[in-house]
């Protein structure tokens, strides 16, 4: 992708924004325990903070910026084109529950988001993962107009395995290898959802769909 000027960056920024306070606003499936916001340099203190206590929580399954360069770091990968990055937050205290990401976003004939995602250990095990990803799912199949959104999840990981099993996701299957995470190869199951296996209203067809 070519380098973006910063008004195009910002344009970008604020039509997510926008994108992701209607989806929170639809009658339908709204959560009313958790908002869904992006992540943006504001949050860094309080993201290191949570990411450092659920360490121990997090490995040896992902890992999350450590540092303020790590975090810059990771705050450029969400350019609103090829990547979303979301924050899971709590209604009332808008404390962090924790993070997602549409990563790998693919047009053409494969209209394809891959998802990633952690709770925070304060947070964790209260229900708000789940309804924070129904949200992400709101958004990918509504202003994103995806078709398809994929999860790699490794097979020890049983608490992500149940979260996306509750979310609808099916298992297509197993790649030894995949990812490499902590210092080796490690293998996952595939998971994946379509729009048509949801209720979630659709948006139109995609940007960059083949005519034929």
């Amino acid at each position: 992708m070519l380098a973006m000027v910063p008004d195009e960056e910002l344009e970008l920024t604020r039509r997510a924004e926008a994108a992701v306070e209607a989806v929170q606003a639809g009658p339908s499936g709204t959560t009313r325990r958790v908002r869904l916001r992006l992540v943006s340099r504001a949050d860094q203190a309080e993201f290191l903070e949570l990411a450092s206590a659920s360490a121990g929580l997090h490995h040896p399954w992902m890992s999350l910026p450590a540092t303020p360069a790590e975090f810059g770091d990771y705050l450029t990968r969400f350019d609103h084109v090829t990547a979303e990055g979301f924050l899971v937050c709590v209604r009332g205290t808008g404390s962090i529950a924790g993070v997602a990401h549409i990563n790998n976003i693919i047009r053409g004939r494969f209209q394809n988001g891959s998802l990633s995602y952690a709770a925070f250990a304060p947070a964790a095990g209260q229900g708000y993962m789940s309804e924070g990803l129904g949200l992400v799912l709101r958004y990918a199949f509504g202003p994103l107009r995806l078709h398809r959104v994929d999860a790699q999840i490794q097979p020890g990981n049983r608490a992500s395995l149940a979260l996306i099993r509750r979310l609808g996701f099916r298992n297509e299957g197993y790649s030894p290898d995949l990812l490499f995470i902590d210092g080796a190869w490690r293998d996952h199951e595939r998971w994946a959802i379509t729009s048509d296996m949801t209720s979630i209203p659709p948006a139109g067809l995609p940007p960059g769909l083949p005519g034929r």
